[in-house]
């Protein structure tokens, strides 16, 4: 129960394949995994999606009453980052540590809540050996050339996720095959060193250690061997979530993960975003033309488990409907200022605006808990917000302050979970621009238009804007890339 409204929340489990009921392992403590990035250049809009999703998934769960350990990881060694550094004359180490704080500043700016812990693959060189260890003693492993195998032969179950045929299957992602595996699908648990690239001690002589091997480490070092969620993009289920289960639950004996959730692909301009066909785009940049909020909002307009299509139109569409949102928020602020000052409360009768308000309110936390269906909120949001502001408009005359306290704490709610209402106060405290605010109203009074019209350039001039009303004068900041 929350807010009045009994919910259950059901998500869409790429192992079942079907919407299920969802139930955490431990009551209300929720283990929730999400794949990080790997940090060698600035996060592109594929990876924007998967975080935006599951930060606000993990922020509904969080309003749900449920207590959310949420794991996110950073690769910080990798062939990709090795390269990198070669590239830019510098060190891997450099280069990691570069793009992680790269990212917490475009993760910050897309209003992404840091995880309860951000792992690095460096910080867990030790438990990485340990897993390899007991994989080698429960004989799922094998030495080629320095290299030690996964042979997923050993784990009947293996594909039970990708639905993929081992036996069919051509050498998995991220490595470079030197030699003749036991099996197509047969993965790397440690790298060999190569000259000139970081490197551990391990019982298998120096070397580093490979992709998939990171994750179930790191997940469960701080989620235990039975995690409640594990979340990415869909092009992760196969190799690396197939190989993060085969390798978890060798280890194990147990279910690693009970729900596994994952979103769709990213289209630009109707073509899937690919580095071979350069259409990658960054955030960093995208920012610099968007506020970063209606990229936020933009990137819940579709079903997570969907492909999306960003272009121009729906970024700029996103943009309109945040300056909705921004609208409703200075109408609310507006009113409940002038009833502050002394405007005559006149009470409205009857309960036909508290029950719309109630249905609306009631049928958006509904869709976010079937399967978390944004699109399906996000209307029911639009509605909200175009009911709200015909009840708030200054010509109506009458309001309940119980009904306007009740519209102010929905969109304080809706903003805890999506992330995209201004928290600003958008009614101006400066008291230069009160000031002058004033002086333009006498000079209105006065009919002295252009001296009015002076009084507002100087109110523009200080970043505000300053509206009529039959109520008097509404006046915000104007818009900027922070709200």
């Amino acid at each position: 129960m929350r807010g009045g409204v009994a919910m259950g929340l059901s998500l869409f489990n790429s192992l079942t394949g079907q919407k299920e009921e969802f139930f955490p392992l431990h009551d209300k403590k929720v283990g929730f995994y999400v794949c990080g990035p790997t940090v060698y250049d600035f996060i592109h809009l594929g990876n924007a999606r998967v975080f935006v999703v599951f930060d606000a998934l993990r922020r509904f769960m969080e309003y749900l009453g449920y207590e959310v350990i949420f794991i996110q990881n950073f690769t910080d060694i990798d062939d990709k980052i090795i390269q990198r550094a070669q590239e830019m004359g510098k060190d891997p180490s450099w280069v990691a540590e570069h793009y992680i704080e790269q990212y917490q500043i475009d993760a910050g700016k897309l209003g992404i809540k840091e995880a309860t812990y951000h792992p690095r693959a460096t910080q867990h060189i030790s438990d990485i050996i340990q897993l390899i260890e007991t994989l080698e003693k429960k004989g799922f492993t094998y030495l080629v050339e320095g290299d030690v195998l996964f042979d997923v032969s050993r784990f009947p179950d293996y594909g039970k996720l990708s639905g993929k045929d081992p036996n069919q299957l051509l050498a998995g992602a991220r490595v470079e095959i030197r030699y003749q595996k036991r099996n197509p699908a047969d993965f790397v648990l440690w790298k060999k060193a190569k000259p000139g690239e970081p490197s551990w001690e391990s019982p298998w002589g120096r070397g580093r250690p490979g992709w998939h091997i990171e994750c179930s480490v790191m997940a469960m070092k701080y989620l235990g061997p039975t995690l409640d969620i594990h979340a990415g993009g869909i092009d992760l289920i196969f190799p690396h979530h197939e190989n993060e289960l085969a390798q978890s639950e060798a280890a194990s004996g147990k279910e690693f993960v009970r729900y596994w959730l994952h979103n769709g692909y990213i289209n630009i301009q109707n073509q899937k975003m690919s580095k071979s066909l350069g259409n990658v785009v960054n955030v960093r940049e995208l920012t610099e033309t968007y506020p970063p909020r209606a990229i936020r909002l933009a990137l819940l307009f579709a079903h997570y488990r969907r492909p999306m299509n960003i272009d121009q139109e729906l970024l700029e569409s996103a943009a309109k409907y945040l300056e909705r949102i921004k609208n409703l928020v200075r109408n609310l602020y507006f009113i409940q200022k002038k009833l502050d000052q002394g405007l005559s409360r006149k009470q409205e009768t009857g309960l036909e605006v508290a029950q719309e308000l109630a249905r609306m309110k009631d049928n958006f936390w509904f869709s976010l808990a079937d399967d978390f269906n944004t699109p399906q909120a996000l209307a029911v949001l639009s509605d909200f917000i175009r009911f709200a502001n015909q009840y708030l408009h200054p010509s109506r005359g009458k309001w309940s302050w119980q009904r306007l306290e009740e519209i102010k704490l929905f969109l304080k709610e809706v903003d805890q979970v999506l992330g995209i209402v201004p928290q600003e106060e958008i009614i101006s405290e400066d008291r230069e621009v009160i000031e002058l605010v004033y002086q333009r109203e006498q000079a209105r009074r006065e009919k002295k238009w252009e001296q009015a019209d002076i009084f507002r350039e100087k109110i523009r001039s200080l970043g505000y804007v300053v509206e009529d009303t039959p109520l008097g004068s509404r006046w915000y900041r104007a818009e900027n890339e922070e709200n």
